[in-house]
């Protein structure tokens, strides 16, 4: 009885974490359609300012993800107007928007694969 008590705990403690994670991955194309067509957005780049400054996404504001006051920087922006989130891979980014998640931000989108990707598909 315990294990089968101790078995429904942990999946109902499984899937609530689970649909805590809101953000959005999207494709580079659904992440340049949603930049342009959005004027709402709020576009961060969560990279570190030396590789902000080698080259970022038009408009990207530059808040690094392992500076010392990022929950601080990050709060702010508006936590009511949509956030287009990217870093180098896409993990980093990933990460910010879980923490961005915590502090209260309603509606966030990670770039899948990152600002490398997003140079690939040569959408600069």
């Amino acid at each position: 009885m315990r294990i089968l008590l101790l078995l429904a705990l942990s999946f109902f403690i499984c899937t609530s974490s689970r649909s805590q994670t809101q953000y959005k991955v999207l494709s580079v194309t659904d992440f340049k359609t949603k930049l342009e067509q959005d004027t709402t957005i709020q576009l961060v780049d969560v990279r570190t300012l030396q590789e902000f400054t080698a080259g970022h996404i038009s408009k990207a504001v530059n808040i690094n993800y392992w500076g010392d006051d990022f929950e601080n920087d990050i709060q702010q922006l508006d936590k009511n107007r949509p956030v287009l989130l990217y870093c180098k891979t896409g993990i980093r980014s990933g990460k910010a928007a879980a923490v961005m998640q915590k502090l209260g931000f309603k509606e966030l989108y990670n770039l899948k694969g990152g600002y490398e990707k997003w140079t690939v598909e040569g959408k600069r």
